[in-house]
């Protein structure tokens, strides 16, 4: 047990009560302080006391007495984390498709992160400042919290009144919708021009190519390469004519010639025959001469060549002979070969001479001109086929400028549908509350603080009061 020697001066009772000295406070009492038992030392510590629970409790009364009340209005927003897409089939063109991605799918960019700095804004600030009709500087700032790991955004709006910081939390969702919908719009303008730009664009090189095929068409008469193909196929089935044709030819050649072969004659004579048996003069002619011939065989049979008879009956004969051969030149325009009236056999053969001649002559004639027909056909084809390939080229050029102007028609317009796709889709979760209680001043908190700072200064009071004990105990130790 640590003991304290007491420093008082001694009581003498000669001298009588000791006369009390002016005692200063020295620095070592001062860090050491005084005994447990030393009531001289109550005054300073009330005065501590008092001065700081004065200095504790003063600023706390006067912030609970003159701070103005303020409510707090909550309201919470999400953000649907689907993409959207959209496709368009183009019948014999291709199809066009828009897609959007999640407004999370990317590490980079925090949608939550751009709608947060959003609401705090100035011009979203000012607009709802201006629908609340407050000053900027009385409309405050929102507090605006994410939620990690979620689409959440909480909204915090300070106001003197709850109707009033109710409404103004309403006027700053809906100045924060119409910047969005503002920022969707413009966005989609823009890509709109873009989009009108790079049309007209392809529109002009459809129109080029179109221009060329024009030209190349009055220039060669040449309108599709179907036509050109066509054409070819008219010049093989007139070639595969011309040899079905030829083949047919040389089968009436070789009928002709058997018939000449078996008829001793050519198959003009047989037609000149004919013609010839079909005159009535000289077929009456022949049957005089055959008359003749016959007389002047019985009169030779009968008499000698001098005999009046046979000279007579062959004068009638040459005579008769004479007639025809003049008859027969003037129904052929030449000599031939009299010949007697013709069977039905025989008749029938130079009949079908004469046909098949005629039929060959036909085929010759026929042939001869699908010859023609085909030399020119070639000539044309030969001339055409650089052409036909220069159009068949410019047509597919056409074909794709075609397909890719119709393309981005179509994905202008689906595009324009997708309006999430840099500013996804926002809806309320929860709509701005009505607060029941003020949210300042905290009348708790501020008692709460006060009362514990009352406690510490208690505290630090009776560790100031047992120091000295404490300090001797911690010096006697060491």
């Amino acid at each position: 047990m640590v003991m304290h020697a007491d420093l008082s001066p001694p009581f003498n009772p000669i001298a009588g009560a000791a006369k009390p000295r002016r005692k200063f406070v020295s620095l070592g009492r001062i860090l050491r302080g005084g005994g447990l038992k030393d009531g001289s030392r109550i005054p300073r510590y009330v005065w501590i006391f008092a001065l700081g629970t004065a200095a504790i409790w003063a600023p706390i009364t006067g912030y609970l007495k003159t701070a103005p009340l303020s409510y707090t209005s909550h309201m919470s927003l999400i953000l649907p984390g689907s993409g959207a897409s959209s496709s368009v089939n183009l019948a014999d063109i291709g199809q066009a498709s828009s897609f959007a991605n999640s407004a999370f799918s990317s590490g980079s960019v925090s949608p939550t992160e751009t709608y947060k700095r959003l609401l705090s804004a100035d011009r979203v600030l000012r607009d709802a400042a201006s629908r609340a009709g407050v000053t900027f500087r009385e409309f405050g700032k929102p507090q605006v919290q994410l939620v990690d790991q979620t689409a959440f955004i909480h909204i915090k709006m300070n106001g003197p009144s709850p109707a009033e910081v109710q409404a103004r939390n309403a006027f700053l969702l809906d100045a924060f919708l119409e910047e969005i919908d503002r920022l969707r719009n413009d966005e989609r303008d823009s890509r709109h021009t873009s989009s009108l730009t790079a049309i007209r664009e392809y529109q002009q090189t459809v129109g080029a190519t179109r221009e060329k095929i024009e030209e190349l068409q009055r220039k060669t008469g040449l309108h599709s390469v179907e036509q050109f193909q066509r054409q070819i196929q008219e010049a093989d089935a007139l070639q595969l004519k011309i040899e079905a044709l030829s083949a047919a030819r040389e089968r009436g050649s070789a009928t002709v010639k058997g018939l000449e072969s078996k008829l001793n004659l050519d198959a003009e004579t047989a037609a000149l025959t004919l013609r010839l048996n079909n005159d009535e003069t000289y077929v009456a002619l022949l049957q005089v001469m055959a008359q003749a011939s016959g007389d002047l065989a019985t009169a030779q049979a009968r008499y000698g060549a001098k005999h009046p008879d046979v000279v007579k009956a062959s004068r009638a004969m040459q005579a008769a002979r004479s007639k025809a051969q003049t008859r027969a030149i003037a129904v052929t325009g030449q000599p031939l070969t009299l010949e007697g009236a013709i069977d039905g056999g025989r008749g029938a053969l130079l009949t079908e001479l004469v046909r098949q001649e005629t039929a060959r002559s036909g085929l010759d004639a026929e042939l001869k001109d699908l010859r023609a027909l085909l030399q020119q056909h070639t000539a044309r084809l030969d001339e055409l086929a650089p052409y036909a390939a220069r159009l068949e080229d410019k047509q597919r050029d056409f074909n794709v400028a075609e397909a890719v102007f119709a393309s981005a028609i179509a994905r202008s317009q689906s595009s324009r549908t997708d309006v999430y796709a840099s500013y996804p889709l926002v809806q309320t979760l929860e709509d701005p509350t009505l607060p029941e209680d003020p949210s300042s001043p905290r009348r708790m908190l501020a008692v709460a603080a006060g009362g514990a700072a009352t406690f510490l200064l208690i505290f630090a009071l009776f560790l100031g009061w047992v120091r000295r004990g404490l300090i001797d105990k911690i010096l006697v130790t060491k």
